[in-house]
Formats: structure tokens, C-alpha cells, sequence
């Protein structure tokens, strides 16, 4: 069953909507910024997103052009009737559809069951580019090949998926336990150590001055990082 991510700061119109979608069979995450909608969406695979646009932190627009870097997930907007210009302008960068508050619950199920619908037949949630690159290191997925300046360095097969992670969420902090999540695929309980040894090993070779990296940084008590 498809997972959808419900995203709002009014709790109540989180819970309405997953009494709506939930009774359809549908799996639901909750976030109640933008923020936080980006950080489920890292750590799982979304099938759809409903999305408000008035929120703190990270407005609806901002976020939603965020997550067109790395899914084609369709995304529906949640908007009052004052927000018709908002709502426009969501559509234009990415959105896919809108429901106007307060809600008929039917045609939430409906609009869902549709979006759902056209992206399981055409869509995929990854946009993927065959090169990504930061700085001086470029890493192929197609080839497996990473350089660092143009000159190629061998990394194993784990440290390539480490760093593939970071480079396709450049700036995005990654906590120990879901970089072992998503490489590992196993509970990432008791797991810090692991992966501190190969992301030590990783910055040894990507990094002129590992004691002093240029892009793989540490974020003191959050985890990990990779930027520009």
C-alpha cells in the first residue's frame, strides 16, 4: 500500500486527513513544517504528499521545491481560498493538484486515489542524475567511478553508498543511525561506531586534510553532512 505524508502545523487537519486516508489503507507520516516533511521524505520511500502552504519554518512553496530535487512524488497543496496566488504559483514549480480547506472527505480520497493512481503507472519517487558533483569530487553511478580533481580514487562498495547518500542530499545533516538505515537496511540500534569508522575512511580519501575536511563535516551531536 502506497505511504503518504501529510504535512500541516494545524494538528487537527493532520488528524482529519489520516482518519480520511488512513481508512483507505494507506500508510501515513506526519510532519508539521517543511522542515520536518524533508526529513521523513529523506528517511522513507513517499508515494504522495499532502502539503500546506502556510507553515513556520519552511512555507509550503519553499518545500515543495526542495522536494522536486529528489522525487517526482505528486504533491497535493492544501490551501485556504485566500490563497489562490499561493496556489498558483505551487502548481508552477511543481505541485501537482490542490484541495481548497475545509475539506470534503470524499474528494480527498479521491484526489489521492488519482494522483496515486497516474504516478504507480508512470511515475518514479527518485529523480536520479547519473553524475553527481560538489566541490572537486564527482561520483558516476552509472560507472561506480568517484575523482577527486579529476583523479580517480577507489572507494569499497559501502563507502561508495555512503557517499552517494551525502552527495545526493548535499547540506542535508544525516544522524549515524539513518545513514545505517538506508545502507546497512537493518535496525540501526547501537550502530554509531559502524559508521563513524567508515565515514572516517571515506573523508581519508576524499579529503586533502581529513583533520580539516573541505566537504565531509561532522555536525557536532546531528550527524554528518556533505557540502560545497
Amino acid at each position: 500500500m502506497a505511504n503518504v505524508l501529510i504535512c500541516d502545523d494545524e494538528k487537527d487537519i493532520v488528524s482529519a486527513l489520516e482518519i480520511y486516508l488512513g481508512s483507505e489503507g494507506y500508510n501515513i507520516f506526519k510532519a508539521y513544517d517543511g522542515m520536518e516533511a524533508l526529513s521523513v521524505m529523506k528517511e522513507n520511500e513517499i508515494h504522495l504528499v499532502l502539503l500546506d502552504v502556510m507553515m513556520p519554518k519552511l512555507d509550503g512553496i519553499k518545500t515543495i521545491m526542495k522536494i522536486r530535487e529528489f522525487s517526482n512524488a505528486p504533491v497535493i497543496f492544501l490551501t485556504a481560498k485566500s490563497e489562490e496566488a499561493d496556489m498558483i504559483l505551487g502548481l508552477n514549480v511543481g505541485a501537482d493538484d490542490y484541495i481548497t480547506k475545509p475539506f470534503n472527505p470524499l474528494e480527498v480520497q479521491a484526489r489521492v486515489k488519482s494522483n496515486l493512481r497516474r504516478y504507480m503507472k508512470l511515475g518514479s519517487s527518485t529523480v536520479e542524475k547519473d553524475v553527481l558533483s560538489i566541490g572537486g569530487v564527482e561520483l558516476n553511478r552509472k560507472t561506480k567511478v568517484v575523482t577527486l580533481d579529476g583523479n580517480e580514487i577507489s572507494l569499497t562498495p559501502t563507502e561508495f553508498k555512503i557517499l552517494e547518500l551525502f552527495m545526493s542530499y548535499p547540506g542535508e545533516v544525516f544522524s549515524p543511525n539513518a545513514v545505517y538505515e538506508r545502507i546497512w537496511k537493518n535496525d540501526p540500534y547501537g550502530t554509531e561506531n559502524i559508521v563513524a569508522v567508515h565515514v572516517r575512511h571515506l573523508r581519508e580519501k576524499i579529503e586533502y586534510d581529513p583533520a580539516n575536511p573541505r566537504h565531509l563535516k561532522v555536525v557536532w551531536g546531528q550527524g554528518y553532512k556533505m557540502e560545497e
